[in-house]
């Protein structure tokens, strides 16, 4: 009885990953957009622009991981973005199979501009909390990525 008790109580719609993945779906939707309208390059572009203006120099393995893409999506974002002069690619002194990312000056400009565009989308999302709220949002969500990434087996 109890089992069928929660078996009927089960809402999909109610669960963490069920609402994180709709959140990230939307959020996706309106940054892509506002991504365009503000720099005009793609999201998963302007994600690869990011993440090496961030954290360069980087290997197409690290721009994966910190940008949130696969292998092949970060290494093609990387490859447009090198043929639009906004990325330089240089091969890996330590591994000559890698490559190491950086931004040329022109990337640079565009990287200001996105941080601009990726501090609004920001704003935006967590208009709706004040500012505990958003203190609190911030705490929860680090201890969540946190916990997913040791459950993953992954390197902070």
């Amino acid at each position: 009885m109890a089992a069928r008790q929660k078996e009927q109580d089960f809402r999909l719609e109610c669960t963490v990953t069920h609402r994180l993945h709709t959140l990230s779906k939307l959020t996706d939707r309106l940054s892509q957009a506002a991504y365009l309208e503000a720099t005009g390059i793609p999201l998963n572009e302007g994600r690869t622009l990011a993440a090496v203006g961030a954290f360069a120099p980087l290997s197409v393995n690290d721009l994966a991981r910190l940008a949130n893409l696969t292998k092949g999506q970060a290494s093609r974002a990387a490859q447009t973005l090198v043929d639009q002069g906004l990325v330089h690619k240089q091969s890996n002194a330590m591994d000559a199979r890698g490559v190491v990312l950086t931004l040329t000056p022109q990337g640079q400009q565009l990287w200001r501009r996105l941080k601009g565009v990726i501090q609004a989308r920001n704003e935006d999302i967590t208009a709706c909390l004040d500012e505990a709220e958003r203190r609190q949002l911030d705490g929860l969500l680090d201890r969540l990525v946190a916990h997913a990434t040791a459950a993953a087996g992954e390197e902070p």
